[in-house]
């Protein structure tokens, strides 16, 4: 549910024009990149250093789990990055927003909840096999590593050129 709320707050963002901000300041935009990429590289040395201990699972209210869901995707950069890279292929500038957004929000959300559904039937399916791949020290390091590969890629990368 918060992953949909999340998409549903990007979108929402994106047509209001925030997008197209960020997009058009090349200021903006190289800020937003390097702030993610910032943020990818804390999660990456974060996850390699962290990857020995111990999970711990304690029981929270559904809403405590909603709310701390809904930050951790609101502020992921490959969230941000990829909502603004999707409106700004998808929108068409000689048609009025709301027009596309009554097609582009319920096939966005339709599609984020498939996908999402999809990776819980997985990882149910999967159960205890899958757990100890997730928990395995090994792989989370390499997701760390992973992180902090994307970090550095994504803050090296040059700002796109309008033409």
């Amino acid at each position: 549910m918060a992953i949909l709320t999340q998409a549903l707050l990007f979108l929402t963002l994106s047509a209001l024009g925030v997008t197209a901000l960020i997009a058009a300041s090349a200021k903006a935009f190289t800020a937003a990149k390097l702030l993610g990429a910032a943020f990818l590289i804390y999660l990456g040395v974060r996850g390699w250093i962290m990857a020995k201990t111990s999970v711990k699972v304690d029981a929270r209210p559904a809403s405590s789990v909603y709310l701390r869901a809904l930050a951790i995707v609101t502020i992921n950069p490959k969230s941000v990055a990829g909502y603004l890279a999707a409106f700004t292929q998808f929108v068409q500038t000689d048609v009025p927003v709301w027009d596309q957004m009554t097609v582009i929000v319920p096939t966005a959300l339709t599609l984020t909840a498939f996908s999402y559904t999809g990776f819980t039937a997985l990882g149910a399916g999967l159960g205890r096999a899958a757990l100890g791949v997730v928990f395995s020290v090994w792989v989370r390091r390499i997701m760390g590593l992973c992180s902090i590969i994307y970090g550095v890629l994504l803050g090296a990368a040059s700002t796109p050129r309008r033409v």
